[in-house]
């Protein structure tokens, strides 16, 4: 599985339905969500900033990411960004790669 970072970022109605259902409802809400597209919840925070709220999750692939998060925005409550991570190995693996690409104006 893959592994991602999604964070959330809610509007004004959003932020109504979070302050009714509570953290620990939109917590068990998120994770049943993630477990029924085949993935795992590894953490969920609240946030201060840009983000309300970052999820690290397991996925099966990048289109389930894909479906969860646009699932989750199109609500119109709120907005999702989705950045898939990558381990230390596979980072190495992808430094070790060479790959023939030459810089605009070199």
């Amino acid at each position: 599985m893959a592994k991602y970072m999604i964070q959330a970022a809610y509007t004004a109605d959003g932020l109504k339905g979070l302050m009714k259902d509570k953290a620990s409802g939109r917590r068990a809400v998120v994770t049943k969500a993630v477990e029924a597209a085949g993935g795992k919840v590894e953490s969920i925070y609240f946030s201060f900033g840009k983000a309300d709220v970052v999820l690290i999750v397991d996925l099966p692939d990048n289109s389930t990411a894909a479906a969860f998060a646009l699932a989750a925005s199109a609500s119109g409550l709120v907005h999702c960004t989705t950045t898939p991570l990558l381990t230390i190995e596979e980072a190495d693996r992808a430094l070790a790669k060479k790959v023939a690409y030459k810089a605009p104006g070199k």
